[in-house]
C-alpha cells in the first residue's frame, strides 16, 4: 500500500480565497484609478468652455479687474461656501447681469470642475 501525502483541503479553499481577493482588490484599483484623472480632464474641458462663453465678460487675472468687467474665476471659485453642490446649483440658474448661455449638463459640470481646480492651486 502506498502511502499518500497528507492533503489539507483547508489550504486550497485558502489560496483559492486569497487569489479572488487579490484579483478583486485589483479591479477595484483599475476601476478607480480612471476616476482621480477624470476631474482633471473635465476641469481642461471646463476651461475651454470658459474661454469660449464666459472670457467676455470676466477678467483673466485679478490684475486687469476693471468695475466693467466680472470678477476673475480664482476670485469667483475662492469664495466662501463655494463647493461643488452650491456652484452646480448656480450653474443651473440666471443670473442677470450675467448672459445666460444655455450649457449642456456636461458642459457644466466641467466648469464646476475647472473651478473646483482653481480652489486647489
Amino acid at each position: 500500500m502506498k502511502r499518500q501525502g497528507l492533503k489539507r483541503p483547508g489550504l486550497k479553499r485558502k489560496g483559492l480565497i486569497r487569489g479572488a481577493m487579490g484579483v478583486l482588490t485589483l479591479l477595484l484599483l483599475i476601476l478607480c484609478l480612471p476616476a482621480y484623472g477624470q476631474s482633471g480632464i473635465a476641469a481642461k474641458r471646463g476651461q475651454a468652455v470658459v474661454d469660449e462663453w464666459c472670457r467676455f465678460c470676466h477678467v483673466r487675472t485679478a490684475a486687469e479687474k476693471s468695475p466693467d468687467m466680472a470678477p476673475p474665476f480664482e476670485e469667483v471659485a475662492r469664495r466662501p461656501g463655494r463647493d461643488k453642490a452650491y456652484l452646480r446649483a448656480f450653474m443651473n440658474e440666471d443670473h442677470f447681469p450675467m448672459t445666460t448661455f444655455r450649457l449642456f449638463d456636461h458642459e457644466k459640470d466641467d466648469v464646476v470642475e475647472y473651478l473646483l481646480s482653481l480652489q486647489r492651486r
